[in-house]
């Protein structure tokens, strides 16, 4: 599999974590972060998608589009 480093923003204990594991951790973590960043890109749809499903859900409990 072909590898490449990129840098990603953490919060500070996160990064010390990362930073305390052995070498042996940090690989597995990295395999981790790679197929979960994989997975989100896999599912990732469009924004309207996502607004017209909690539409039709809502229509579904009896709500209408009405705002009051």
């Amino acid at each position: 599999m072909e590898t490449k480093t990129i840098t990603i923003r953490v919060n500070a204990e996160a990064a010390r974590i990362f930073e305390a594991v052995p070498e042996e951790q940090r690989r597995k973590l990295e395999a981790f972060f790679s197929l979960k960043l994989s997975e989100v890109a896999r599912q990732k749809r469009r924004l309207e998608e996502v607004m017209s499903d909690i539409s039709h859900k809502a229509q579904e409990r009896g709500l209408t589009p009405e705002i009051r």
